[in-house]
């Protein structure tokens, strides 16, 4: 059985302390979530160590590491570095980092093999502008960024992998995908895995739903066959929300 997953992407938010308030909260009610759904916070680097002390029962992830092992690369944190705070979990290729930080498909491939070298789990984030659904190539868009970023992979490696489908046109904007558009999608993405590493591969990777997922709506998005959580982002900093999304399995 493919894993049950609700990711929080704090992104840019909070100070240290408010970020350790936020995760002691979250880890306060995870006891009101399902013993088969996998909880993580995904927080800025600064609070890595700081909240690994006061979670357990829920995981941990950073929001980005570098595609360089190490060196003269100033502000940079690499995934060594991500993955000696006790993170178990990095977000890689994030719609913000591919267009703010102009993260190419090739840097992202570079990012997964490190994390995974590291023994973290990447959160591979694949997702289509609003002109390119309009377009009608939101498909081609999203196959592209599989193939550039994780089918270097070996299938052993593939296995290790999280799909986050995000799409940019629902990200902080209130839009939502529909329930029949998010399923459409994710059984997309798993027909496109099973073509290149088998159905038995596909079957057990899980795909998470991100934009605009909340307590209200994601019910619906997680009935879905093939959408087996999400990544959350606003909804996610505050405790009382992001826990009644994992209860909605």
């Amino acid at each position: 059985m493919r894993k049950k997953i609700v990711a929080g992407n704090w992104k840019m938010n909070t100070t240290l302390q408010e970020g350790i308030k936020l995760a002691s909260e979250v880890e306060s009610l995870s006891t009101q979530v399902p013993s088969d759904v996998t909880l993580i916070v995904c927080v800025p680097f600064t609070h890595l160590t700081e909240v690994k002390k006061v979670i357990n029962r829920t995981l941990l992830g950073a929001e980005n590491c570098a595609s360089e092992v190490s060196g003269a690369y100033t502000g940079e944190v690499s995934a060594a570095m991500v993955a000696s705070t006790g993170a178990n979990y990095v977000i890689i290729g994030h719609s913000e980092r591919r267009s703010y930080f102009n993260e190419t498909d090739e840097t992202l491939a570079k990012k997964v093999k490190l994390a995974l070298a590291n023994q973290l789990t990447p959160i591979f984030c694949i997702g289509e502008l609003l002109s390119e659904r309009e377009a009608n190539i939101h498909f081609d868009v999203v196959k592209k960024q599989l193939q550039k970023g994780l089918f270097d992979l070996s299938a052993e490696d593939f296995g290790k992998i999280v799909i986050a489908y995000e799409p940019v046109w629902a990200i902080g904007t209130g839009r939502t995908a529909t329930s029949e558009q998010a399923q459409e999608m994710h059984y997309f993405i798993r027909n496109t895995i099973a073509e290149k590493y088998g159905k038995e591969v596909a079957k057990e990777i899980s795909i998470l739903y991100g934009g605009s997922c909340n307590d209200k709506n994601a019910a619906e998005l997680f009935a879905n066959p093939d959408v087996d959580g999400g990544l959350i982002g606003g909804a996610s900093l505050k405790a009382e929300s992001f826990i009644a999304i994992a209860r909605s399995f």
